[in-house]
């Protein structure tokens, strides 16, 4: 037995791969929002009809991208679950 097991079945690492992938979209995506609100002040308040779309535009991409992040994470400790109890 191994202190660091390894994803034996090949769509262990593809959704690994695709995780790694989707973190750092998220991550851009959330950068990207905190500059435009840092722009304006902190608040979407004082945002132009344009910014707000984008930001509106930006939110919601990240919390799709966030969903399939989670969705990814189900799928990884189901397969590792020796039980099936998941």
């Amino acid at each position: 037995m191994t202190d660091n097991p390894q994803p034996s079945d090949p769509n262990d690492i593809d959704r690994v791969h695709e995780y790694q992938k989707l973190v750092l979209e998220y991550e851009a995506l959330d950068e990207e929002i905190d500059s435009l609100l840092a722009l304006h002040n902190g608040s979407t308040e004082k945002m132009s009809d344009e910014d707000y779309e984008h930001y509106r535009d930006l939110a919601h991409r990240r919390d799709y991208v966030y969903n399939q992040m989670k969705s990814i994470e189900r799928q990884i400790l189901l397969d590792d679950d020796p039980d099936g109890d998941r």
